[in-house]
């Protein structure tokens, strides 16, 4: 696959092309999916996420990338960090979004997994974080699954009640060495 950045057991994490934009309109346009966003996506806001996308790419050397299955292909979400304002700062926020029809298998803290493992190790971040809103239970239920622990609650603007979790990089080592 083209410029894939990370290969795990059943995902492929690539770069997103122009080319994805249907995919990512399929997913972002979705009321259930975007839920605990102010609305989905409409058309030519698919084309600012991949857009976007790629100026992160450039700008950071990461950022959210397509997920694919490795067995067939299918495109199926993404994952990945971005630099997001959180609570008037600007730190590197553990994302993804995934296709409905997938959801409830793994795939979201699989990548989840490995893109903290790949920030880690070729970044010099030493925290990752990430926010949600406080009624998005899946979402928090999956940032403590990777490890990361609640740091702080805040009313969002956007958003409402969000809750902050976060890992630190010697957390995630320490993790690590314990097989976790």
């Amino acid at each position: 696959m083209s410029d894939t950045v990370i290969k795990t057991t059943r995902l492929n994490l690539r770069k997103f092309t122009k080319d994805d934009v249907d995919a990512v309109y399929g997913i972002i346009s979705d009321p259930v999916t975007m839920s605990h966003y102010p609305k989905p996506y409409d058309y030519r806001g698919a084309e600012r996420w991949i857009s976007w996308s790629i100026e992160n790419y450039e700008k950071y050397g990461f950022g959210w990338w397509a997920m694919e299955l490795c067995d067939t292909g299918e495109f199926i979400g993404d994952c990945g960090i971005t630099m997001q304002n959180i609570d008037g700062e600007l730190l590197p926020e553990l994302g993804y979004h995934i296709n409905k029809k997938f959801w409830r298998r793994g795939y979201g803290k699989e990548a989840s997994l490995a893109v903290i493992d790949y920030i880690f190790t070729n970044t010099d971040l030493d925290t990752i974080y990430s926010y949600m809103t406080a009624d998005n239970v899946a979402s928090y239920a999956l940032a403590a699954s990777v490890g990361m622990k609640k740091k702080k609650e805040f009313i969002d603007g956007h958003y409402g009640n969000t809750f902050v979790y976060a890992i630190t990089k010697d957390e995630w080592q320490k993790q690590r060495l314990k097989g976790e």
